[in-house]
């Protein structure tokens, strides 16, 4: 019996095959419009499922929703088959789970304020330097008063505080410009307008649902409708930029594995990258860097290698690359770029061969087993085994209700957090009456915090208690009390719940972003 030789992409005068084991080394799909990238990231992601591997990917277009149903009745299809000789081409479904930030066409999608934090946050606004800082001074007032920030009207309860009270901050804060948290207000509001509200709150994304496998060992493919939220491409950056730090951060060590624990397609790519200040490109090419030793693979989709920074791309092993014209002298830099980066092939002359490429012709070059990047082969990309192009609206309910996760996100809780402390607070008296003398005020005599330390005694029999299931999965970044801290706020409603959410954890850019 032969070895699974992989995940056959296309032929050329040689098959070539992505290897599960060395997919954790990322990879860039590149090619103007209408060039086929779409059909080539479905071939990949149906590999990765079969091969049992759960995959996480944003439908741009809406035609990815295919992916739940057999495929494989269209002539050019059967054309393909045909001409790749494919005796074994089988027509066939992924097991599918729908997501949707606005919760229309699929399971809702929420992480809290807390879990973003003020950097990406800022981002996600467009803050300048004294606008962030004004929002750090926002959740580090949050912290001390004890105030939990799960959405975003709790968010704009502590902006007002800080700005009412910024005379008796001033001493322990700095000063807080009124101006300043005006513009942050405003800004907030433009993000409501585009739906980021329904975002913010609970029950926040378990990570553990996107890397689900379902009883055949078929990895289950996380689809985001993403075509409303292409909209507001910031959202989206964000959005995909905070998933996978979020990943980064939860994962433990793995080192190298047969086959990756999730893949991760991040679509539109050069979105990420638009206007980044240097000091985020770094941070993100640290943690393309390092998280392939938690098992995840991060495969960019973009029209140009150009549209990726060079720190990023010489992350990137796995290159499938169709056709760029080359009318501008931009274009033609992309063309040079894209010809660089490949091992050449003397069967050919790589720069040239990307202007000619066919619909559904790749230039693919993947990792051998020894790691070393394969000569680049022309070739074409074999059909997908299920549908191409969009579902029926019956169809996609249809999935959505009898997923794993139906159920767990549709309803949205709203517990008692800094909005609701707050105006609490206005009948009892200001929280800063003791603020002003460096005390903890009244949310501090009223709820004294739970020190959540990995040395404190509370910390130590609850990790105890919850440690499969929650600091087990952390990657040893955080102290066991804060791994536990953030899985109780997600999932406890009680007051000890409210107390130890108090020092949560902003996120791995908020640790990896202190050097910036």
């Amino acid at each position: 019996m032969t070895a699974d030789p992989g995940i056959l992409i296309g032929k050329g005068s040689l098959p070539v095959y992505l290897l599960p084991r060395l997919a954790n080394r990322h990879g860039l799909v590149a090619g103007a419009t209408g060039t086929g990238k779409t059909v080539t990231l479905q071939v990949l992601t149906e590999g990765f499922s079969r091969q049992g591997v759960p995959v996480f990917l944003a439908d741009v277009k809406g035609d990815l929703a295919g992916l739940s149903e057999p495929g494989g009745q269209s002539a050019k299809v059967q054309e393909r088959v045909k001409a790749l000789g494919l005796t074994d081409y089988t027509p066939a479904g992924v097991p599918v789970i729908f997501w949707d930030l606005f919760g229309e066409q699929g399971h809702p999608v929420r992480t809290t304020v807390s879990e973003m934090g003020p950097l990406l946050l800022s981002r996600l606004l467009e803050l300048n330097d004294t606008q962030e800082g004004v929002l750090n001074v926002a959740f580090r007032v949050a912290d001390d008063q004890g105030l939990l920030l799960l959405d975003l009207k709790d968010l704009r309860a502590v902006l007002g505080f800080v700005a009412d009270n910024a005379g008796s901050l001033r001493g322990t804060y700095g000063n807080v410009s009124a101006t300043s948290v005006g513009a942050i207000q405003r800004q907030l509001l433009v993000l409501e307008q585009q739906g980021a509200e329904r975002f913010f709150g609970e029950p926040a994304l378990d990570l553990r649902d996107l890397m689900r496998v379902d009883h055949r060992g078929q990895g289950y493919v996380s689809v985001l409708a993403s075509d409303r939220l292409m909209q507001s491409p910031r959202l989206y950056s964000t959005f995909l930029l905070w998933l996978l730090s979020e990943l980064f951060e939860d994962l433990p060590e793995v080192g190298d594995l047969d086959r990756p624990k999730l893949v991760f397609f991040f679509d539109e790519a050069h979105l990420l990258f638009d206007d980044a200040p240097k000091a985020l490109v770094d941070k993100i090419e640290q943690v393309v860097r390092l998280i392939r030793s938690k098992g995840v693979g991060v495969y960019f989709v973009s029209q140009s290698p150009l549209d990726i920074p060079d720190e990023v791309l010489g992350q990137l092993g796995n290159r499938v690359q169709h056709a760029l014209r080359a009318f501008t002298p931009r274009d033609q830099k992309s063309v040079r770029a894209a010809a660089e980066t490949f091992r050449p092939n003397k069967a050919f002359d790589t720069a040239a061969a990307i202007t000619e490429l066919a619909v559904g012709e790749a230039l693919v070059s993947t990792l051998d087993a020894k790691g070393s990047p394969t000569v680049v082969e022309r070739a074409l990309v074999v059909p997908p085994a299920a549908r191409i192009g969009p579902i029926a609206p019956e169809a996609r309910k249809r999935v959505i209700d009898t997923s794993p996760v139906a159920g767990l996100y549709e309803r949205k809780v709203d517990r008692e957090s800094a909005y609701e402390r707050l105006q609490a607070s206005a009948e009892a008296g200001p929280l800063e009456e003791e603020t002003s003398r460096g005390g903890k005020g009244r949310a501090g005599r009223e709820q004294a915090p739970v020190e959540a330390s990995s040395g404190g005694v509370l910390g130590g029999v609850l990790g105890s208690v919850l440690g499969g299931s929650s600091a087990g999965r952390r990657s040893g970044r955080q102290g066991v009390g804060e791994a536990l801290a953030k899985s109780v706020v997600r999932s406890v409603g009680s007051s000890v719940g409210r107390e130890l959410g108090r020092q949560i954890l902003r996120g791995v850019l908020g640790s990896i972003f202190r050097g910036r």
